[in-house]
Order: C-alpha cells, then sequence, then structure tokens
C-alpha cells in the first residue's frame, strides 16, 4: 500500500517509491504538515519534522501553559481563520450569528483503493492497483460542519491529487465564503514562481519571479479560466533547469474562477493555495447538504522542469482524457474559417473539402455561419438551425456530400451565448445573465446564456444533440468568445447570488457530461475565442483545445512553448494557416508553419483551392509526415531544450518512451549576419547504447553523441556562401525524425 498510517503517533505517509508527503494530527487536533518531496523512507515517528518555534511577543498562541504552540507558525495541512494564524486561511465559513471562527479536530480516516469520478465535475480517475486514496475527516461541532479532505497518490507518478469536501451536519445554514481545493506550507521561501500569462492571441507566455514576503498570485475572475492567466504555477528551485533540480507544480482541474497564489511569511515559510477565486464567491450550505471543492494536483520532480511537465502530461493522458481518446489517433483536419469567414454556400463548402481530401486531409470543419441568419457576429447565436439560404438542401445534405467526398464532417458551436437579434432572445429573455436593474454590457455583440438554469442547459441539449444525430458529426468545436457581466441570475434567490458563477461552470460541465455520454466518438475541441479556456476541466470533457486564435508560427513558437509546461502536446490545435498572417499580417513560409503545426493536433485553416501546385504538393507530404508521426506525438515524452523566451532560436523535441523514435524541431525567429560555423542542437531522452537514422541523412548517429555532442544543423547562409547554404533568413526551422537501429 502506498499509505502508510502511525496510529500512535497519528501520522499519515503517501509515497510511492518516488515521492513522499507527510502530516499528521498536531496536539490541538488540527492537522499539521510534515513533508513533500521527494521519497523518504517510512518510519514509525515523523514528529521531529515539525518543530515548534516560540513565537514573537507579537504572536497569538491558544493554550496558555504552552506558550511555543501558534499557529502562527505552524505548518499546516488545510489552515483556518480566527484561533492564532493570520495568514490567508484555506476555508472561511460564515455562521448565522455572524461568527467567522472555526476549528476542525481530526475524527477519522478512510483509505480505499483505485479513485472514482466526482459527479458533475472533471477529476482525474484510476483503477485500483493504479491508485489509492486517503480521506481524513475533521469535524468542528460548533459550527455544526464536517470537512473531509481527499488525497489521491498514483502508482507511478511523482503526482498527488486533492479535493476538499465540507458537509453540514449542525441545524443552522452555513455561508462558505472561501474553499480552497489545496494548501501547502513549504519550509522556506528559496522558490522562482512560474507561471502562464499573457492575453488573446499570445495566450500562455511564460513568466517567472522569485518569492518575496507577501502574496504573489494569478487569478481570473472572468466566469472562465481566461487568456489572461492560467490555473496553474509552479515553484522551482534557483538552481532548476529544464532537465534538473527541483520543482513543484500545481493544477487546478476547472474552468471558471480560480486564485492561484503563494504567501511568504514573517518566518519565510511558503504556502500555496490554488481553489475557486474567492471574489464573488458565497455558497450557503444548509442542513444535511454537502459542497465539493473542484480538484487540485500536486507534481514533485527533482529532474527538472521536464521532469515535471512529464509528470502532469503523463497523469492527464492517463487518467484524465477520455479512455475513448487517449490512444485515438487525432483526424488531420481543415478548418473553412480563415478561408471564406461568413461567406460560402455549399458548392464553395464542396468544393474546398474536395481539394483537402486530395490533399490527404480526414477531417472537415465547417466553422461558424452555418446557422439562422448568421453573416457576421451581430445576430443568431442561439438559433441553431441551419440558413436555408446559404446551405438550402440543409446541414445533413452538406454532411452527406462531404463524407461522400471521403472526409468525416463537423460543425462550429458556441452553446453559451445569443445575440441580441435572435429569435432565442426573443423567446426567452430571461434567459440571458443579466442584473434586471441594470443595462447589460456588450461583448462581441452577444450575451452569456444563463447556464444555472436548467432549462436552457436542456435546450441547447436537445439542439447539439438533434443536429449531431442527423448530420452525423464526428467532431465539435466547442467556442465561447465573451466573459461574463452582470453576474446574476433571477432564478437564484438572493442569497444564492454568490454561487452563480460556480453554478454556472457547472451547467457547462452538465451540457458536456451529456453530450459526450450519448455521443462518445465525437472528438470534442473546446475553443474560447482562441485559448481562453484551455484548462484541465476542459480537457476532460474535450481531449484537445484552440491554443489561440494566433496562428502566426513565429507566435505559436512561444505559445505552445508555454502551454506545455502543463498541458500534452496532442492537446493543442496547432494549424497551417494562410499568409499574410490573419493575426500579426507576417508572412512565414510554408515549410516553417507546418514545422510548428507539427507538434499538436495537427490542421490546416486556409482555402486549399488557392495554392499552387507547388504548395499543394509541399502540403501533401507534411500530411503524410504527420501521420507517420502522430503516434509518436501522442505517446512520447515532451523535451523543451531551448526557450523562445531566453532565445533567438526554439528546440523542443518528443522521444518514445522506449527511446526507439523521436522527432525533434529547431527554429530560429531572426537572422543574424555571419553566423557561427557549428551549429548543433543537442538531443534528449534517446538510448546513450544505441545508434540512430536520421531522416534525409545517410550518416548513423549514437544515441550518447547526439545527447552530447549535439546534431548537425545544415549550413547557413553567411553572406558568402550562397552555392552551399541550405537555409537563410528570418523565420528558419528543420525537423528531424530519428529512429533507432
Amino acid at each position: 500500500m502506498p499509505i502508510h498510517i502511525n496510529e500512535s503517533s497519528q501520522q499519515f505517509h503517501l509515497t510511492n517509491g518516488t515521492i513522499s508527503y507527510i502530516f499528521n494530527v498536531m496536539k490541538n487536533g488540527e492537522l499539521g504538515h510534515l513533508y513533500y518531496g521527494k521519497a523518504i523512507r517510512h518510519q514509525s515517528d515523523f514528529s521531529h519534522f515539525q518543530n515548534d518555534h516560540v513565537p514573537t511577543p507579537a504572536s497569538c498562541h491558544r493554550e496558555k501553559e504552552d506558550p511555543a504552540f501558534s499557529l502562527e507558525t505552524m505548518r499546516q495541512e488545510y489552515p483556518g481563520y480566527g484561533t492564532t494564524d493570520f495568514r490567508d486561511p484555506a476555508l472561511a465559513i460564515r455562521r448565522e450569528s455572524g461568527s467567522s471562527v472555526h476549528r476542525f479536530e481530526y475524527e477519522s480516516f478512510q483509505i480505499t483503493e483505485g479513485k472514482e469520478r466526482i459527479p458533475g465535475m472533471p477529476a482525474t480517475f484510476a483503477p485500483a492497483g493504479e491508485a489509492a486514496n486517503l480521506a481524513v475527516v475533521l469535524v468542528d461541532r460548533i459550527a455544526g460542519l464536517k470537512l473531509t479532505l481527499h488525497y489521491t497518490i498514483f502508482e507511478k507518478l511523482p503526482v498527488i491529487a486533492r479535493r476538499t469536501v465540507i458537509e453540514n451536519i449542525g441545524s443552522e445554514n452555513v455561508q462558505l465564503e472561501r474553499v480552497m481545493s489545496l494548501s501547502l506550507d513549504l519550509n522556506d521561501r528559496d522558490y522562482t514562481m512560474m507561471h502562464l500569462s499573457g492575453t488573446w492571441s499570445r495566450e500562455r507566455h511564460l513568466k517567472e519571479r522569485v518569492l518575496e514576503s507577501g502574496i504573489q498570485s494569478v487569478a481570473s475572475a472572468r466566469g472562465a479560466s481566461s487568456h489572461h492567466h492560467n490555473p496553474f504555477l509552479a515553484l522551482r528551485r534557483e538552481e532548476t533547469t529544464e532537465t534538473q533540480g527541483e520543482a513543484i507544480g500545481f493544477h487546478f482541474i476547472y474552468s471558471g474562477n480560480f486564485l492561484a497564489q503563494a504567501e511568504v511569511d514573517h518566518y519565510d515559510t511558503t504556502r500555496v493555495m490554488i481553489g475557486i477565486h474567492p471574489f464573488q464567491f458565497r455558497w450557503v450550505l444548509h442542513p444535511g447538504e454537502t459542497f465539493q471543492s473542484p480538484e487540485a494536483v500536486m507534481t514533485y520532480s527533482d529532474q527538472g522542469l521536464n521532469g515535471l511537465t512529464q509528470s502532469v502530461h503523463d497523469l492527464f493522458r492517463n487518467h484524465l482524457l477520455s479512455p475513448n481518446w487517449r490512444n485515438q489517433e487525432r483526424p488531420v483536419l481543415i478548418n473553412n474559417w480563415e478561408a471564406t469567414y461568413f461567406d460560402f454556400d455549399a458548392e464553395k463548402i464542396t468544393k474546398i473539402a474536395r481539394q483537402a481530401k486530395d490533399l490527404g486531409i480526414e477531417l472537415f470543419v465547417l466553422d461558424d455561419g452555418w446557422f439562422g441568419k448568421r453573416n457576421d457576429d451581430t445576430t443568431s447565436l442561439g438559433d441553431w438551425y441551419v440558413d436555408k439560404t446559404k446551405l438550402p438542401d440543409g446541414i445533413d445534405a452538406l454532411s452527406e456530400a462531404i463524407r461522400g467526398e471521403g472526409l468525416q464532417f463537423g460543425l462550429w458551436f458556441e452553446p453559451e451565448m445569443v445575440s441580441e437579434e435572435s429569435d432565442l432572445f426573443e423567446n426567452h429573455p430571461e434567459w440571458v445573465v443579466h442584473d434586471p436593474d441594470r443595462p447589460k454590457s456588450y461583448g462581441r455583440n452577444q450575451w452569456v446564456l444563463d447556464y444555472t438554469r436548467k432549462e436552457a442547459v436542456d435546450y441547447l441539449y436537445e439542439r447539439m444533440s438533434s443536429i449531431i444525430r442527423s448530420a452525423k458529426l464526428r467532431y465539435i468545436k466547442w467556442d465561447m468568445n465573451r466573459n461574463i457581466t452582470e453576474a446574476y441570475s433571477a432564478s437564484l434567490r438572493k442569497d444564492q447570488q454568490g454561487e452563480f458563477f460556480h453554478r454556472y461552470i457547472l451547467g457547462v460541465y452538465d451540457l458536456y457530461e451529456r453530450l459526450t455520454s450519448e455521443f462518445p466518438d465525437v472528438l470534442f475541441e473546446s475553443c474560447a475565442g482562441g485559448g481562453g479556456r484551455f484548462d484541465a476541466g476542459m480537457l476532460y470533457y474535450a481531449p484537445q483545445a484552440w491554443t489561440s486564435d494566433d496562428t502566426d508560427a513565429a507566435e505559436r513558437m512561444k505559445i505552445q512553448y508555454g502551454s506545455s509546461f502543463v498541458y500534452p502536446i496532442y492537446s493543442m490545435g496547432s494549424h497551417v494557416s494562410d499568409i499574410p498572417n490573419h493575426q500579426t499580417l507576417r508572412k512565414t513560409s510554408l515549410k516553417t508553419r507546418g514545422d510548428v503545426a507539427f507538434f499538436g493536433t495537427f490542421g490546416y485553416e486556409l482555402d486549399p483551392n488557392r495554392m499552387t501546385e507547388e504548395e499543394k504538393e509541399e502540403v501533401k507530404i507534411q500530411i503524410q509526415q504527420y501521420k507517420i508521426w502522430r503516434a509518436l506525438i501522442r505517446d512520447g515524452d515532451f523535451y523543451r531544450l531551448r526557450s523562445p523566451f531566453t532565445s533567438n532560436e526554439l528546440i523542443w523535441m518528443v522521444a518514445a518512451k522506449d527511446q526507439s523514435a523521436a522527432l525533434a524541431g529547431w527554429y530560429k525567429t531572426l537572422a543574424v549576419p555571419n553566423p557561427k560555423k557549428d551549429q548543433v542542437i543537442r538531443l534528449a531522452g534517446l538510448d546513450p547504447d544505441a545508434s540512430y537514422s536520421v531522416e534525409g541523412r545517410s550518416r548513423i548517429y549514437n544515441g550518447d553523441e547526439l545527447m552530447r555532442r549535439g546534431l548537425d544543423l545544415s549550413a547557413e547562409f553567411n553572406g558568402a556562401n550562397g552555392k552551399y547554404a541550405h537555409r537563410g533568413g528570418d523565420f528558419q526551422s528543420e525537423v528531424f525524425y530519428l529512429k533507432k537501429i
């Protein structure tokens, strides 16, 4: 068993030979934290890990006879408020008396094999033998609350999943004002905090800051995880690199408002928390009711940041993504949006599909504009009925025609939104999220549907499921282009308005759950104006996400590099689009666009009928290559070898877990005059004792030389060697496919 209990000392040790997580019941009955890090041998007593510290005269302590025991200086498991700890608590409640003081004391524990799914919310899962769960029960008798802390340790991963369950066992209502899914007190502050931040079209750029006294945080209060911050943070030691050193990652499996923070106190203890953002969160818990937090996971690595990445990639691939898609090859798709925007008819779409099939593409996706009277973005959202002026024979006939060409067929929906000019709004204005006493704000000419209303969710389920069945869809792009303003629902009582944001995202999950359960063979791709809701919660339902509306290859290098810290590259929608790029007006070669897009789920955003014959032949080769490589990209270990945030170059690669093959990408953003003569890239993840062939080269290379000396790049133009140079200029790229001999 990976969970050890020292009954006499009331200590809990979760370990799988890679990591150890140790906590105990302190002398006051609350839980104290003892250790988290690389695995250590189990022993009968870890009491010496928790050192009492005599507080200063300014500190408070509970026991008159024991001034050394102060929660202000103790490392805790799930800290509360009001009894000598002045740092941010993991839990905040308010009783009917107005009191917010609480104290949860240990009562019992239970160990179960495996890990069950959480009803109504995304979460990791595992059968018996692959994980074990420890549930620790604590009770506050005065407040009438039972608190259950869940810890799941996975057998073969340096990962612990955590969540919190609160039950009202008293006779009065209690208001929850803060419920963190995870809290961790670390010994020191000698870390650099890493997070992913940005905005529309430049999402998930890597940011770093050295921890200082006080609170450092990232958050979203937009109703979605957002373009601006991702529900993730990591702490790395100063000496940690991609390949060596310690790091801890914190990941939130949730798609709504979140807070992730690191608080450094006056003794340099670091407290990390992640959970639902307490701003605008108030949840009324009636007697007998239970509230369950979303899940958070912690990952540990002593093998650098690549080790951290590979662990969470394996966790998400094997214990979060739908088993139906875990080992499925994703089809190479073409999306018509940048080819036609709203200006299309059945003939134009069929012509694109026919040419796409000739190129080797497997799936055609019809984007925005097929429904209602949708000729621009001012109308028809919510009216999910085909526009007969564009498609007079209907969507079913178009699907049949495209499937007749040998392609699968998919559609774009934006089911969480409604246009002011729409039949749905005319019939159900009350379904719009709004404050009835105030004017509604506009965003992208649309409003948000109130997913706290079951009738609204039921309507969308009926419309979408009907179209999926009749049109025999194999793919849905689920978009969400607007954040929530005037957050209010007339369907909720006035004392429930603080529940709105969480109930909204539970409504989104409910619709996803119903559709994915009924149509398990339909591939869902989440989208939110590009990457505005690319999070682990979405991955549970939609195994891939549109990484960003920015398809420019030079910008995608940073976006995909940052995203790779958390998300498997096979979950990233990465397409080749037309030039000049629609977001940056930049021109890059078809080769470079393809070389960047290979490291994700591959596709195209263009009209192949406008391509030259030479370009079509190049696209055919790209698709043929990707089909050979995509199982490796799906299942292999991803390595970041050079960062575009600190260098003019980017190097990344994916290596098969059995070291039988690898795919490496090298990119140079801007040309430099008279570049250095010897240019090599040092690879990783290979068998040092094996030999490898490199596609397109006659030489055989040894694994150790490729990782220690490196692989030579082709000759670069230096101003005088034009006869011999194979590459030059801005936005260069090379991709290397290696196979073990």
